[in-house]
């Protein structure tokens, strides 16, 4: 029966899964490891769908979109509430971050939410204390962090849209995929020329490129908090690494981010690139977004190591 609800619950979170509790806490759960690794598994197929320029292409808009939603909504809205936006707006990108395929928005904001109450401590969700690959996938290929944590998003919850993205958290991904395909058909039919098709855009445009996303945006939860600088003295791990923040768009200033978490801005200074940022200045500049939290001048200071 364990097995049967889990399998369910690919189609439907509501549906009740068992916590392993502390004791086995680190005992994956099988029916979230299958999809996840048939996931990889089917990049191989580019072994027979081939390359084209357009289908690398649509591969790395599909990655920069994706990534976009998941560090400026998934991250700085939804989990820190960084800045403001309409209810159209909230909801488009969280379609658009749903589809990266790292569950819905309450979901995600919730478990990060405990992560900064409990950063590298007792109760972390994905504390490198407990291993590299703990914290980079172990965490959420649990049981124990199947269930989304209702407490830590009150101000979410009331959302109904929100609610459904989460709980039918499929939906999305499966539509991008479909579209994926549909595109490179459409492509085919109408611009031969271009030598793309319909698998060969599912693969690059959704496959690769979703693993490629997933795989950059937990970094942050295992080598952040393991390479890099630190200029803040915070009671975590965490750590500044440009690398990282230039593969995800700003994420990468970590110990920025858990000095001060509440600012829409994670690249503190000229030369700390944040592209999620600047892209949200552009946002802000239309009207798409307003308020976008500073950090306070004072905190600059506050804390700091290397002044």
């Amino acid at each position: 029966m364990k097995s049967l609800r889990s399998l369910a619950a690919w189609f439907d979170t509501s549906q009740p899964i068992q916590s392993e509790g502390v004791a086995g806490e680190h005992h994956a759960d099988l029916t979230r490891i299958i999809p996840f690794i048939a996931l990889h598994l089917a990049c191989l197929a580019v072994i027979w769908v081939g390359i084209s320029p357009v289908a690398v292409l649509v591969c790395v808009a599909s990655y920069l979109l994706r990534m976009f939603a998941i560090t400026a909504f998934y991250h700085r809205y939804f989990a820190h509430r960084a800045f403001r936006t309409s209810r159209p707006v909230q909801f488009a990108f969280a379609v658009i971050g749903a589809s990266a395929t790292q569950r819905g928005p309450l979901w995600w904001a919730a478990h990060h939410r405990r992560h900064h109450k409990r950063a590298d401590r007792r109760g972390d969700p994905h504390t490198p204390r407990k291993g590299l690959a703990w914290s980079h996938m172990g965490w959420f290929l649990s049981r124990s962090h199947f269930t989304t944590e209702w407490s830590q998003i009150p101000d979410l919850a009331r959302f109904p849209e929100l609610r459904w993205l989460d709980r039918f958290d499929l939906v999305v991904p499966l539509a991008y995929a479909a579209g994926m395909f549909g595109l490179g058909v459409l492509l085919e039919r109408l611009a031969p020329g271009l030598g793309t098709s319909g698998g060969q855009m599912l693969v690059w445009g959704y496959f690769i490129s979703t693993v490629a996303l997933i795989h950059v945006t937990l970094t942050i939860n295992s080598l952040a908090h393991r390479f890099g600088s630190r200029r803040f003295s915070t009671p975590d791990r965490s750590r500044n690494n440009p690398w990282l923040a230039l593969l995800t768009l700003g994420e990468g200033w970590h110990n920025n981010h858990h000095h001060f978490p509440g600012s829409a801005r994670q690249g503190f200074f000229w030369w700390e690139l944040d592209i999620s940022y600047l892209l949200l200045k552009a946002m802000a500049v239309v009207g798409l977004v307003r308020d976008l939290k500073p950090v306070p001048e004072g905190f600059l200071q506050h804390r700091r190591i290397d002044s």
